[in-house]
């Protein structure tokens, strides 16, 4: 309950508590926090090496916290989940089967029923505007396309948290931009919690409900930033000055990290 509004306040969707991790004699993560609500969309912006991606797999459940504890809907972070889907910084298809058979791979290794599946598999890559390849392979898809169809694999089991690292550094600035709005999209009709990790200010400022600037390891949250742009989002909203107000907030925090 909310002491001054009298309302009650939505127990976070996840919670990262207190979590540190240690590799060996390098401390990469220091005492981090973070409560993450049912159906936001929240960024971790820093600087490469500073640990974001560290905490990400932490909280994906492949990589143990040396302190601390991370909870999903209460219930604590003991290793990999079916409800949390990753989106690595590399597509990772397989080469050897079609675009809608790698959208259907997670299915497979679980040995959930595959015709189950199917039809939602068709309406994620036709919300990605890739249907009419779900036939083709990987090397007959650009980079962008390959990484639309990645996404639509971490959807297909319908997971509770989209976790992405990095996921458009591979791809250039113009192709970057239209797979953020495509991203945004796809979001806005399956309304996952993402937390998305990058080191690009204008992503971070573009995608992002909220955005986290992780400082210098040992890294820790260093500033938060609530991003009070409308939705949906579009490309033009990047020439106008309320998102260049953001990406310059954003850049003094990183900068003021970066001082200590």
């Amino acid at each position: 309950m909310d002491s001054l509004t009298g309302q009650t306040r939505a127990v976070p969707l996840l919670q990262v508590r207190n979590v540190r991790k240690v590799f060996q004699q390098t401390e990469a993560i220091r005492d981090v926090s973070i409560d993450v609500a049912d159906g936001e969309f929240l960024s971790l912006l820093g600087p490469s090496g500073c640990g974001k991606s560290t905490l990400l797999m932490m909280i994906a459940g492949l990589t143990r916290p040396t302190e601390g504890a991370i909870t999903i809907g209460g219930t604590p972070v003991v290793g990999p989940r079916p409800d949390i889907a990753v989106v690595f910084q590399q597509p990772v298809l397989l080469p050897w089967r079609t675009i809608l058979d790698n959208v259907l791979f997670p299915v497979e290794v679980l040995r959930l029923p595959r015709k189950d599946y199917e039809d939602r598999a068709m309406e994620l890559l036709a919300m990605a505007k890739i249907a009419e390849f779900a036939k083709h392979l990987p090397h007959q898809l650009s980079g962008g396309m390959r990484q639309r169809a990645s996404i639509c694999r971490a959807l297909v089991r319908d997971p509770s948290i989209l976790l992405m690292d990095e996921p458009f550094s591979a791809l250039d600035a113009i192709t970057r931009d239209e797979i953020g709005v495509e991203l945004l999209r796809i979001w806005q009709v399956n309304r996952k919690t993402v937390i998305f990790v990058t080191h690009s200010i204008r992503e971070a400022a573009f995608l992002s409900d909220r955005v986290l600037v992780m400082g210098r390891r040992p890294s820790t949250v260093a500033a938060e930033f609530k991003i009070n742009l409308p939705r949906p989002r579009t490309i033009p909203m990047m020439e106008e000055e309320p998102f260049n107000h953001h990406s310059r907030e954003l850049r003094k925090a990183i900068e003021a990290s970066h001082a200590h």
